[in-house]
């Protein structure tokens, strides 16, 4: 199984979150012997989470893991009915915000998932990559990406003045359509092996 078979269960799975027909992701998911669901809020943690498994030498699809970007938190719920116990019947995982483990957690209950398996970013995946790679070696990243002198326009604006520059990378990284996706990948692949933040290594580890 390809990248582009997982690529058309993902498809059929948001269809039937949107509201549509169960057909296609059911027949996928036997078709392709789909077994887990790993639940992120968005695009940007599917990049990270591929990105570490790639460097891992891990091939998800094969395994029969299905990385769903849900969009958004809110929509745990109705990702976890349709794909755990009470719907496909896959083992679901993931990975969230501390403040949305409260979504996470009526959502595996509402599931009828016994175990409350996920795991929890302090703020979010992006604050765990800064911290684990620092400021200097993220504004590697970014000086290498072309992306520096946008940065320090950024910093010196006056809304900015009051953060830290660990807060305000995450900012920045989420004020441009698509960037925040291509530096959760960039970012990973910039990791040193034993940096990896726990959120993300456990995840792994889980899979």
């Amino acid at each position: 199984m390809g990248m582009a078979d997982m690529g058309a269960f993902r498809e059929a799975v948001a269809a039937w979150a949107a509201g549509g027909p169960d057909e296609d992701a059911r027949e996928l998911a036997e078709r392709l012997d789909v077994r887990t669901a790993v639940l992120l809020e968005g695009p940007s943690d599917v990049a990270a989470v591929d990105a570490l498994a790639a460097l891992r030498g891990r091939d998800l699809a094969a395994e029969g893991v299905c990385v769903v970007a849900m969009g958004g938190a809110m929509n745990v719920g109705r990702h976890a009915r349709l794909l755990g116990p009470s719907g496909l019947g896959l083992r679901l995982t993931g990975l969230c915000d501390a403040r949305e483990r409260p979504f996470y957690a009526r959502g595996w209950a509402g599931a009828g998932a016994a175990e409350q398996h996920y795991f929890v970013c302090v703020a979010d995946l992006e604050d765990e990559l800064v911290r684990a790679l620092g400021v200097p070696r993220v504004e590697e990243v970014v000086r290498a990406e072309g992306d520096l002198r946008p940065l320090r326009t950024f910093q010196s604006q006056p809304a900015q003045q009051g953060r830290d520059a660990g807060g305000q990378l995450r900012r920045f990284l989420g004020t441009k359509k698509g960037r925040k996706i291509r530096y959760g990948r960039l970012l990973v692949e910039a990791l040193e092996p034993g940096r990896v933040p726990a959120p993300l290594d456990a995840l792994l580890a889980d899979l």
